[in-house]
């Protein structure tokens, strides 16, 4: 069965006179303040966002924090019934880390990984390229601006066996390795031959064929 909504709005919202800390608020049935947005008009602290259905898509319920006006820290979104259906990780608005996704039934679908703006890293250093041979030339060091890239292992899951369908590899929004198999998944027609030892007959053949048109051992004749 799933879990009721665990919040009740009902003070919708309050505004204040320019003395009050907060321009607008929100208090839920508890007496926690939710949804704040202070006076340089920039949302901050936790906040409860319900969006209706829209266009055949079903509505959720979204909980996490905001900090300087963006998504900040870990977020959670559920069904209207109240059951969950993602957990996001956010830097400074970004996506960041280990992004996990839902079926309505609780089974994991997918799992991403983004890599986000650093605020103790405030200084990128990007490379040079020469304008011929396309190769690295230089370094240089930039300011650094929010950001949110796929980068690392995307995982899809099978919702009824919860194995894995298949991965993806992102570096930086590229596709490092779509879905590859590994070294046991590999065709036997397609790995390297082995080197075979050859007999001493096989050596004497070769040093009396040596310069002669050549023979093929499996019975034809080469052209």
């Amino acid at each position: 069965m799933s879990k009721k909504i665990f919040y009740s709005i009902f003070i919708i919202a309050i505004s204040f006179n320019s003395n009050a800390q907060y321009k607008e608020f929100k208090i839920t049935s508890n007496g926690d303040t939710i949804n704040v947005i202070n006076k340089a008009g920039e949302k901050t602290g936790k906040w409860v966002i319900e969006i209706g259905e829209l266009r055949g898509e079903p509505g959720y319920v979204e909980e996490g924090l905001y900090k300087k006006g963006v998504k900040d820290g870990y977020w959670r979104k559920y069904s209207i019934e109240g059951d969950l259906l993602a957990v996001e990780h956010y830097i400074l608005g970004g996506k960041d880390g280990l992004q996990q996704y839902f079926t309505f039934v609780g089974t994991l679908e997918r799992e991403e990984n983004w890599k986000g703006y650093n605020p103790d890293a405030p200084y990128d250093t990007i490379a040079v390229y020469g304008t011929a041979s396309g190769e690295i030339i230089d370094y240089k060091i930039v300011k650094a601006e929010p950001y949110s890239v796929k980068d690392g292992e995307w995982r899809y899951y099978d919702a009824n066996s919860g194995q894995i369908l298949y991965t993806v590899i992102w570096e930086r929004n590229n596709i490092k390795k779509p879905n590859a198999p590994s070294v046991e998944e590999v065709p036997a027609e397609t790995s390297k031959p082995k080197k075979i030892d050859k007999t001493v007959e096989m050596l004497q053949w070769e040093r009396k064929n040596k310069g002669k048109k050549k023979v093929l051992r499996d019975g034809s004749t080469g052209s």
